[in-house]
């Protein structure tokens, strides 16, 4: 019999156990049944800035509150506000998903409430992380010598920290960068196309904005080589110190690959630390036919994947790879007393806080080895295969069309392209259409498709890499791109006054 949480005797402790059988069977019912009904809701919400928050009280609860009223609250407050990344039509920035196999993972984390510092502190958090790493690399083709393991997301951070700890006679770790006289203005490379979390890391460590050279890139949108050398050798009769390249295999505007063997070349020439940023496209070398991206990517000093990309793996998954693990540990290894021990397990498994800067760390290899005993390397290989047929299914519609065209080539399984009708010509005319039509496909609710520039052009994005994505979500985006230039081609032939701006387009949800 469930008991009222209510009564006297149970203000005190936690959920009745009864209870929480009972709504930990209705919530997973309701997940379900969202998870297998994605066009109940827009994939982006209707509410207006403030919205939620006037909708919620003032003042904390003074009193215990039902569980009935707190579900009935997120399906009428909460819901109504989420963009909805786990839907198979969202297919902006990268399209990431939840797999079952993950989310059942995330309830077993949530469930035991363990944090992986050393390996005393929960000995299975440690030991899976190290095997399911190992499954990775050989998974993706990379050297066993790789020491790995998983971030929440901030794998950019330690690869920088180490390869600045990596300067000969530094000492950063310790003695800092402010104030210095004998440490030059350090220096890093990345291309144009590559992400600003580099950026941000490059603010956190103190090497600041000017430090990051951008180096231009080639026809095909990757890192240019002389370019790269001719700014390194520019640095040094500068007086500055370079120290660190960071590639690309899958930028995120285009998924433009970086010649990474040339730029290892380099690096090695000027002992130079290089940091792979493989974040979304490296589980696409789990197919044999696409392992040549991470050609090259042996010779990293670190290298990072993003299982929570393209590995169906929720959240809060990035998986970080180093061949120098030692350089890492110098610079982030303090015990605090209350986490001294006597155990000397380091020859077998690892103590991770001591390559870690983020405590406490949760336990995301959970899911990751869920993940992939439930679908397997060949599962995996198949889904990530069956997207990069999709992406050039939709190329190929492209191809044929007299009025979009592709702005990027296709590697992988994001297809940058735009509208490029014969009555218009003029380029900012162009993007304005192009924004336009974006923001009508994102309007009708049944996609959502985010947008960047290529070559300064604005530029539509199709990310295919959604577990629960089919060829009928891909076909049904493309006739919602037609048939969204078509009604703004028909809005061109009116009058100026008679055109409704971008922030009145306000349509209903259209279901798939």
């Amino acid at each position: 019999m469930m008991r009222n949480n209510h009564e006297e005797d149970y203000i005190l402790g936690d959920m009745d156990t009864e209870a929480l059988r009972h709504y930990g069977h209705q919530v997973v019912d309701w997940m379900v049944d969202y998870l297998t009904e994605p066009q109940k809701y827009p994939i982006l919400p209707r509410s207006t800035a403030g919205e939620i928050a006037q909708r919620l009280p003032i003042h904390p609860p003074e009193q215990p509150e039902s569980m009935d009223a707190i579900l009935s609250d997120l399906e009428r407050i909460i819901i109504p506000g989420l963009t909805h990344w786990n839907s198979a039509g969202f297919m902006g920035y990268f399209g990431l998903s939840a797999s079952g196999p993950s989310i059942l993972a995330e309830m077993f984390d949530a469930t035991f409430n363990v944090t992986r510092m050393l390996w005393r502190t929960s000995p299975s958090a440690t030991e899976v992380e190290q095997v399911v790493l190992k499954w990775l690399r050989e998974m993706l083709g990379l050297p066993d010598d790789m020491f790995g393991m998983l971030h929440h997301n901030s794998a950019i951070v330690h690869a920088l920290l180490a390869a600045r700890e990596a300067i000969p006679d530094a000492l950063i770790a310790c003695s800092g960068m402010g104030g210095r006289t004998d440490l030059p203005r350090l220096c890093l490379y990345v291309s144009q196309e590559g992400h600003t979390s580099i950026d941000k890391a490059a603010i956190v460590l103190g090497i600041g904005l000017e430090g990051v050279r951008k180096i231009r890139t080639d026809i095909a949108l990757r890192m240019d080589i002389e370019a790269l050398e001719l700014a390194i050798r520019e640095d040094l009769q500068a007086g500055y110190l370079p120290f660190a390249v960071v590639a690309t295999v899958g930028t995120t505007s285009t998924t433009s690959i970086d010649p990474v063997v040339d730029i290892a070349a380099i690096c090695q020439r000027y002992k130079l630390w290089l940091h792979v940023d493989a974040a979304y496209a490296g589980a696409a070398a789990l197919v044999p036919e696409k392992r040549w991206i991470l050609e090259g990517c042996e010779q990293a000093d670190s290298l990072s994947v993003n299982p929570h990309k393209w590995l169906f793996t929720n959240f809060n998954c990035s998986a970080f790879f180093t061949r120098q693990p030692d350089i890492l540990k110098t610079a982030l290894s303090l015990t605090p007393a209350y986490l001294e021990h006597t155990e000397n397990t380091s020859e077998l498994m690892p103590d991770l806080m001591d390559y870690d800067f983020s405590l406490p760390h949760r336990f995301p290899a959970l899911k990751l080895w869920m993940v992939m005993r439930y679908f397997g390397r060949e599962g995996l290989a198949r889904r990530i295969a069956e997207h990069c047929r999709l992406a050039q299914l939709l190329e190929g519609w492209i191809a044929l069309s007299s009025e979009f065209e592709c702005m990027a080539p296709v590697p992988l399984s994001v297809v940058c392209l735009r509208a490029h009708p014969a009555i218009l010509e003029d380029g900012q005319a162009l993007d304005r259409l192009n924004e336009r039509i974006l923001q009508r496909v994102n309007a009708e609710g049944s996609f959502f498709l985010s947008h960047t520039r290529v070559r300064g052009r604005y530029t539509l994005r199709v990310a295919i890499s959604h577990i629960r994505t089919s060829e009928e979500h891909v076909y049904k985006v493309w006739d919602a791109l037609q048939r969204c230039l078509q009604v703004e081609l028909s809005m061109l032939r009116r009058p100026p006054a008679t055109r409704p701006q971008l922030h009145m387009l306000n349509l209903p949800a259209r279901p798939l």
